[in-house]
């Protein structure tokens, strides 16, 4: 595989049961690219082995006074020095591939592991977990894989220079050979500590960087609320864990580092000493002792990659283990295990047009063609059940390890009632078919789920729509169903000069130059353009006026007519434009019918909807009375 045909048409199905596993798959995966960058390494390291022997012959020729012989080892280092030359410059390339290649397959592993979760990914795994395994990880994972050739070659010229010595020269060669895997293996005892507190580093780094996204993410909330110091100084305290752990793990491997240089220049001294002995004794040349000597210190180059393999895969070690954490989180393997159905071998076939939406763990029921509303009382379980709806049902074990970093951060209650509700659940079946049963691209085109808080990429408008759709619905219908009017004005008022159609203008970042009303706005109308069978809405209308959210509201049912529409919502303007309205309490159907109705007979949906006290109930509900009043004041203004 070359840098140039990057991405993999295929990158594989990795070997996600541990990180060495893991690590062992992507060696498997690049045996034509090792084998590559081994040879040139070893052409590379066997003209530094050579060199030292080469010297040795020089001395003796100048000794003997043979000037023909010295001509001929001139020849013989001219070629050592080509070879070292080439070889060094094809090996940096060929390693510097596998390195590219590595980090390339594992990055589209972790893109398509992403694209297959979507927003349940961050349910399962935390958000800083993720940016870390999709950046540093991946850079220590192809570092292991870059430096597992140059220590083979290293490897076999150490090995070279060792029998080398005891045929040229016995008495320093069973010197060098006793010391050298003495100073190879030195290190090993403090690896364990360095790979700890390297992890403890960069788990504190983790911790870091999603403290400084969420406080990004919600700045303009923690300067209204007068809370951006507080967390900025949170910021500051976990950075400066950050700066104390990385010092730890640095003195750590300048120990090793020193180790490295310590004992090798002893081994030098100790074959000086023993030689000029052997020299002053008669028992060897003066080439013999300059080859030793010259073969000691030219081993000090290979010996320096025995402690970057070790370091490269103290440091990938935990990052394969994270990433195939990731990798193994599947979307259909663990759910069919948990509600004892047999994993399919076959492709299932979609469900015919026209089928119920039915959800056996809630009793949820979302008829077909209907605007199905559906309030739950916990927000959570609402943001839960839409990521069940659109087939993604976080499995048990997915559950509990949330509710491992949940109970660290002091909501173990909510987690484990997260757990509860997730574990075990049978699958949502639209037309009878279970949806995490069907492949991932015909599960969503059929169902669409707009989670709560809808990401913005950069780029035009047009290329915000640009979005796998049916074609029935034009962009025009759905930004004005969505009531996008003053969001279109905005940006083409922002737009360089020469751009006429706000469809040109272009959406910075995430939509940071928008409202976020105008963001919530935009993400609705891009998902009425796909026109989904199914279309899931949790909270769409939540940073909207009243006014704008009862135009919504009747825009939205008036597009999706004849189309299944389920919004998961608690704000009565919407409620009352939808054609049955399901309240689940404590994970359960409690009560269906229309909003009005609900009303009257339910007391749950009224507290939920009118944030009724106890009081106000006992008293008649004078919050019906205010509410009734003023959704016919907003019907008769809209």
């Amino acid at each position: 595989m070359q840098i140039s045909d990057l991405p993999y048409p295929d990158p594989g199905v990795p070997d996600a049961r541990s990180g060495p596993r893991f690590l062992l798959w992507l060696g498997r995966g690049q045996l034509g690219g090792q084998l590559k960058s081994l040879c040139w390494g070893m052409l590379h390291f066997t003209g530094v082995a050579a060199l030292p022997y080469a010297v040795g012959l020089g001395v003796d020729a100048v000794v003997d006074h043979e000037p023909d012989r010295l001509l001929l080892v001139g020849a013989l280092l001219l070629a050592i020095g080509v070879a070292i030359s080439v070889g060094d410059s094809m090996l940096h390339r060929t390693a510097v591939t596998n390195w590219i290649t590595a980090a390339a397959r594992v990055q589209q592993l972790l893109a398509r592991k992403t694209a297959e979760l979507g927003s349940a990914l961050t349910r399962r795994v935390a958000a800083g977990e993720v940016v870390a395994v999709s950046t540093g990880d991946v850079e220590k994972i192809g570092w292991f894989v870059e430096a597992v050739s140059r220590f083979l070659a290293a490897l076999f010229s150490v090995v070279l220079v060792c029998v080398g010595l005891l045929f040229f020269a016995p008495e320093l060669g069973v010197v060098v050979a006793i010391g050298v895997p003495l100073i190879a293996l030195a290190t090993l005892p403090l690896l364990p500590r360095a790979t700890r507190r390297a992890d403890v580093q960069r788990e504190k780094a983790g911790k870091a960087t999603e403290l400084a996204s969420d406080t990004v993410a919600g700045l303009r909330v923690l300067r209204g609320i007068g809370g951006e110091e507080l967390f900025l100084g949170r910021y500051r305290e976990a950075s400066q864990e950050v700066r104390k752990a990385a010092v730890r793990s640095a003195r750590m491997w300048a120990l090793i580092s020193a180790i490295q240089v310590v004992l090798p220049g002893a081994l030098m001294i100790t074959v000086v000493w023993y030689g000029a002995t052997l020299v002053s004794d008669g028992r060897i040349e003066v080439g013999e002792l300059v080859a030793a000597f010259s073969a000691v210190a030219t081993l000090l180059y290979p010996l320096r990659h025995f402690q970057e393999i070790a370091m490269a895969y103290s440091f990938s070690r935990p990052s394969a283990k994270r990433a195939a954490r990731v990798l193994s989180l599947n979307r259909t393997d663990a759910v069919a295990a948990a509600a004892e159905r047999p994993a399919r071998t076959e492709p299932v076939r979609a469900p015919a047009p026209g089928g119920d939406l039915y959800d056996p763990r809630t009793g949820l029921l979302a008829p077909a063609g209907r605007f199905t509303a559906v309030v739950c009382g916990d927000p959570d379980l609402a943001g839960r059940l839409a990521e069940r709806l659109g087939g993604h049902p976080m499995d048990e074990a997915a559950a509990s390890d949330a509710g491992a970093e949940a109970g660290a951060t002091g909501t173990a209650t909510a987690t484990a009632e997260t757990t509860a509700d997730t574990a075990g659940a049978p699958s949502v079946l639209l037309g009878g078919v279970a949806l995490d049963e069907l492949d991932l691209d015909t599960a969503r085109t059929l169902v669409l789920v707009q989670d709560k808080d809808p990401v913005l990429l950069s780029g035009t408008l047009r290329e915000l729509f640009d979005v796998p759709a049916s074609g029935a619905v034009e962009s025009a219908a759905a930004l004005g169903a969505a009531q996008c009017a003053d969001v279109l004005d905005a940006l083409l008022q922002s737009a360089p000069d020469g751009v006429e159609d706000p469809m040109d203008a272009r959406i910075t970042e995430r939509g940071r130059s928008l409202s976020g009303g105008q963001r919530q706005r935009l993400a609705l109308a891009r998902s009425l353009v796909t026109d989904p069978e199914v279309l899931v809405l949790d909270e769409p209308t939540s940073a909207v006026d009243s006014h704008t959210e009862a135009r919504i509201a009747e825009g939205v049912a008036a597009l999706r007519a004849g189309r299944t529409t389920v919004v998961l919502a608690s704000s009565p303007l919407l409620l009352d434009r939808a054609d049955r309205v399901v309240l689940i309490d404590e994970g359960t159907v409690a009560a269906v019918g229309t909003h009005r109705d609900l009303l009257q007979r339910e007391p749950r949906y009224r507290a939920v909807v009118t944030r009724e006290t106890d009081e106000e109930q006992r008293l008649g509900g004078p919050a019906l009375t205010e509410l009734e009043e003023a959704l016919t004041e907003i019907e008769e203004s809209a």
